[in-house]
């Protein structure tokens, strides 16, 4: 009768597939310290864990963010007072910008096709250098725009000055040579133009 040698169980615990996975997930983790405000992030000041590649490629190398180590939040703490001031001259400064925005009013022209369809959009960018040209720097992530503007109209654009100062911008986008666009009244117009019948054509008689 054969005899089997007994397997001696390994004194190295083993991981599971979920414990590997919970593992790696930590690796790929850190935590930093904000020095600016970042939307859907946090704010200045306070310790964030994010994506290890995130903070390595975006937020680190723009200092945006530090390594939260002992060291650093002891120095942001330090300079608390400072960040304090900064932070209300930063308010200030935004609910002023703030004031004079609500009366201004951007205005874009684009070409009328059929049915008053526009031809192209109003983006983010557009406003942003719109502004630029009325004196306002304003980076054009502070414009939330969900999506570009695809029809004529009168609209109202989110634009954050501040994590606590956002103000609504008038847009209003016209035909060529800054004509107001019936949007509804070409559309009724084209759909009774496509739905009238077309005149019977005459026949000629035989010779």
């Amino acid at each position: 009768m054969r005899a089997y040698g007994r397997v001696t169980p390994s004194l190295t615990p083993t991981l599971s597939q979920k414990e590997r996975e919970i593992r790696n997930q930590i690796m790929a983790h850190t935590q930093v310290l904000l020095r600016e405000d970042i939307d859907n992030l946090g704010a200045r000041g306070e310790i964030v864990r994010v994506k290890a590649g995130y903070a390595r490629n975006y937020l680190l190398p723009r200092n945006l963010a530090v390594e939260a180590t002992a060291n650093n939040v002891r120095q942001i703490e330090g300079e608390k007072a400072a960040l304090a001031k900064r932070e209300a001259k930063e308010r200030s400064t935004a609910e002023l910008q703030a004031s004079h925005l609500q009366k201004l009013t951007l205005k874009f022209e684009r070409k009328v096709g059929e049915a008053g369809v526009l031809y192209g959009s109003v983006t983010s960018m557009d406003i942003a250098h719109a502004l630029k040209d009325q004196g306002y720097e304003i980076d054009r992530r502070k414009i939330a725009l969900r999506e570009p503007i695809k029809r004529f109209g009168n609209y109202t654009v989110p634009v954050r000055l501040h994590r606590d100062v956002t103000v609504e911008l008038p847009v209003q986008v016209l035909g060529e040579g800054g004509v107001e666009i019936d949007v509804d009244a070409l559309q009724a117009d084209a759909g009774e133009t496509a739905s009238s019948p077309e005149p019977a054509a005459e026949s000629k008689e035989a010779e």
